[in-house]
């Protein structure tokens, strides 16, 4: 199974940028898709997830209202759409994958994606 996140840059506050994440490999399957950022020298921090059996989306407080997390089945993509950004909103993006009920922590995804670089300019 691998994860294939793309989309990060440098934005200036308050644009937009979206975030895909690819998943691929023989038969996967997960019940929930997460985003979790990661700034220097700080342990990851959730930002949401999408539920696979309904779409269903959760959000961090400090994301919500201004991000959107959205899937593509067909494609096996994850989406996450970033408004309104903020400096700091700066951080390495991650994908990852789980098996089994709702959960924000992330020691209990089990699949992840490379990460992307997101910079916010004040």
């Amino acid at each position: 199974v691998q994860l294939q996140a793309s989309g990060g840059g440098l934005v200036q506050a308050g644009d937009s940028l979206r975030l895909s994440c690819a998943a691929s490999g023989r038969a996967f399957r997960s019940d929930l898709m997460g985003w979790f950022r990661q700034a220097p020298g700080k342990v990851p921090d959730y930002v949401g997830v999408i539920m696979s059996s309904d779409g269903h989306t959760y959000y961090d407080d400090s994301v919500k209202g201004r991000f959107t997390i959205s899937s593509d089945n067909s494609r096996n993509t994850v989406y996450l759409q970033m408004d309104s950004l903020k400096p700091e909103d700066t951080a390495v993006y991650y994908c990852a994958a789980k098996i089994g009920p709702f959960s924000r922590n992330p020691s209990d995804f089990r699949y992840w994606g490379q990460g992307t670089l997101v910079t916010v300019s004040s």
